[in-house]
C-alpha cells in the first residue's frame, strides 16, 4: 500500500480515487492434501488473491515455492493488476501459490497436488473470471493438469481456463520463452542507448528456468560471454564465458535437478582445468 499511496502521491491524485486499489477485492487461503508416494498424506498450503476485476477477469500466475505466503502473494497480485493496466489489456490482476518445494515432490506428487488445488479453487476460477497462468516452479504440465481438472469439475473441455498450456492444448508459440526473450530485448534496448555492443558483453544471470535459463540462452547468442549463471542450489562462474546449451541441458534432462548436482565439465563444456568457481546457497 505504501508504494501505492507513493506513485498517486506523485500523480497528485486524493486518496478517493485510488483508496479501493489499496486493498485486494479477495483472499482465498486453502490447505491442500497430497498422498506422497511413499504412502502418508502431508498437507501443504496454499491461497489465490484476487486483486481487483475493475478491467476485466483476474490473471496471474501459480507458484510452486517453499516461501509462498498470503502477504507475497498479495503484491504480486497488486502488481499484476498495475501491469494488465499499463499494457492496457481487458484484465485484472491475480496470483497464487503453494508453500512447496517443488524439487523435492516427484512428477506424480506434483500432479495430485496440482489436481486437489485446482479442485479447492473450483468455484473460484474460470475463463470469465480467473485466469490462472505458470509462474515460479510451475510450467506448462502444470497447466494442463489443472485445465483437466477444472473440465472434469466443470463438465466440459474448457481451454481458457489457463494459459502457459502446451501448443496441442491450444497453448501460444512462443510462450515459454516470451519472458526471456523481453530481458533480450530490454538488454538491447539499454545497450544502444548506452552506445555499447552487446556482442562481446560479459553477462550474469540469476535463475536457471524458463526465465533465466531462456535469457542466458538468449544472450549467449547474441554474442554475449554469460560468466554467471545460478539457480536454487547455488551459482557457477567462469571468466571464459559458461556453455550455456551444456547448462540447461543438464539442468532439463531431469526433474528436480540442480547445478550442484554436476560434475563440473558437464556444466562447462571445457576441460576440468578451465572450469568454474562454485557457490552454494545452502
Amino acid at each position: 500500500m505504501k508504494a501505492i499511496d507513493q506513485a498517486a502521491a506523485l500523480l497528485g491524485l486524493e486518496e478517493k480515487d485510488y483508496v479501493q486499489l489499496k486493498y485486494p477485492e479477495r483472499e482465498l487461503k486453502v490447505s491442500v492434501p497430497v498422498r506422497m508416494d511413499d504412502g502418508p498424506i502431508r498437507v501443504f498450503e496454499g491461497c489465490r488473491v484476487q486483486y481487483s476485476g475493475i478491467r476485466g477477469p483476474y490473471k496471474g500466475g501459480i507458484r510452486y515455492h517453499k516461501d509462498v505466503d498470503m502477504d507475497d502473494v498479495k503484491a504480486l497480485a497488486a502488481a499484476m493488476t498495475f501491469k494488465c493496466a499499463v499494457v492496457d489489456i481487458p484484465y485484472g490482476g491475480s496470483k497464487g501459490g503453494i508453500a512447496v518445494d517443488a524439487s523435492k515432490l516427484s512428477r506424480g506428487e506434483l500432479e495430485r497436488l496440482t489436481r486437489k488445488y485446482t479442485t479447492l479453487l473450483f468455484p473460484l476460477v474460470g475463463p470469465h473470471i480467473d485466469i490462472p497462468a505458470p509462474d515460479v516452479n510451475t510450467n506448462e504440465e502444470v497447466m494442463a493438469w489443472f485445465m483437466d481438472t477444472y473440465s472434469l469439475l466443470s463438465g466440459e473441455l474448457t481451454l481458457g481456463v489457463v494459459t502457459g498450456k502446451p501448443v496441442a492444448l491450444g497453448g501460444s508459440l512462443g510462450r515459454r520463452e516470451a519472458t526471456g526473450r523481453g530481458i533480450l530485448i530490454v538488454a538491447r534496448e539499454v545497450a544502444k542507448r548506452l552506445g555499447r555492443d552487446l556482442r562481446g558483453a560479459s553477462v550474469a544471470v540469476q535463475g536457471a528456468g524458463n526465465v533465466g535459463g531462456t535469457a542466458a540462452l538468449l544472450l549467449a547468442r547474441e554474442g554475449c560471454r554469460v560468466v554467471a549463471i545460478s539457480d536454487s542450489s547455488g551459482a557457477i562462474h567462469n571468466p571464459d564465458g559458461l556453455d550455456v546449451e551444456a547448462v540447461l541441458s543438464f539442468l532439463r534432462a531431469e526433474h528436480g535437478r540442480r547445478l550442484k548436482d554436476s560434475p563440473d565439465r558437464a556444466l562447462c563444456g571445457y576441460p576440468t582445468n578451465r572450469c568454474f568457481s562454485w557457490t552454494s546457497t545452502s
